[in-house]
């Protein structure tokens, strides 16, 4: 079975998006994954420059199969999901990294800047999700 490395793109001051994500992962049947993203404990979200959460993020990313965001209206606005896409998409000399829009429970308005650039948009269904990762990874 393969061991996917994914990297949630996700805001520690709304956290339930990542954790819901987490719980649908962790209970999934068949499904292996490691989690690249940057950790809520990692003093680098308080203490750090830009500079050093981008790196941060970009040394998180660079070892992934598979980058996930969510498709809310607030990744349209936020400057931090703005620059994970950016690094997905150029950031790497092997190529872009694939990005699956994750619509939250119930969201009725999307993010059209997630979803031009995911290469799959799914809904908050852990099957759809775990279909997607397997379908869409590097």
């Amino acid at each position: 079975m393969k061991t996917y490395n994914i990297f949630i793109s996700h805001s520690w001051a709304y956290s339930g998006f990542y954790d819901g994500l987490i719980n649908f992962l962790d209970n999934a049947r068949y499904f292996s994954y490691n989690d690249h993203s940057v950790p809520i404990y990692d003093p680098i979200h308080t203490k750090g420059t830009d500079k050093e959460l981008y790196e941060a993020i970009y040394k998180k990313m660079q070892g992934c199969h598979v980058v996930l965001i969510s498709t809310g209206v607030y990744s349209t606005y936020s400057k931090w999901i703005n620059k994970e896409i950016k690094i997905a998409r150029e950031g790497f000399i092997t190529g872009s990294k694939p990005i699956i829009g994750i619509n939250p429970w119930g969201q009725k308005n999307i993010s059209s800047v997630v979803e031009e650039h995911a290469v799959k948009t799914v809904g908050w269904r852990s099957d759809s999700i775990i279909d997607a990762i397997k379908n869409h990874s590097l």
